[in-house]
């Protein structure tokens, strides 16, 4: 199965599955798989709420911009962004650039169950968190509507989520 060796690029917001669908995904299309808040925490040596909590949110955005603009120049990939790569606009035009954006949703109460106490996710640590995740998803709306495919994962298994995936691929003519 090939796509010309575009990337195939998950965005969209946390708990939504970008990492768990990418793997499959990845498997399923002969490409590798690249985790970007993975690859940040690997060449950091330290934890994302770590870095956010030491170095502050400017600086993780920071590494993830460079991330991003190494990663344009790469074919053959499934990437997981972070919930809010996409939101910064050079990073979303060279994502666009380099591959298929395709946005995972899910509905709110399926992101708190699945975002568990959300001690490792340093956007969920002011205030209540269902007021928190809403505010942030409309804030990020515009920049995930952006995508070229938006997939609801909110009752779908990680293996329906990567076939869907493939099958809208295929009846749009990109796989």
């Amino acid at each position: 199965m090939t796509i010309n060796k575009r990337n195939l690029i998950l965005c969209g917001f946390m708990a939504t599955g970008k990492s768990s669908v990418g793997k499959k995904l990845a498997s399923l299309v002969g490409y590798d798989f690249l985790d970007m808040d993975a690859s940040i925490e690997a060449e950091e040596g330290i934890s994302i709420p770590r870095i956010f909590a030491e170095r502050g949110e400017a600086a993780f955005r920071a590494l993830e911009c460079a991330l991003v603009e190494r990663l344009a120049s790469r074919c053959g990939l499934v990437i997981a962004t972070g919930g809010g790569t996409i939101v910064n606009p050079l990073n979303l035009e060279k994502l666009k650039g380099c591959g298929i954006l395709i946005n995972l949703t899910a509905d709110i109460d399926t992101i708190i169950a699945r975002a568990g106490s959300g001690e490792d996710r340093p956007m969920l640590q002011q205030g209540d968190r269902r007021e928190r995740i809403e505010k942030l998803l409309e804030q990020r709306a515009s920049s995930y509507a952006q995508a070229d495919l938006a997939v609801d994962t909110s009752s779908l298994s990680i293996e329906d989520v990567a076939k869907l995936i493939l099958d809208c691929l295929r009846e749009s003519g990109r796989l």
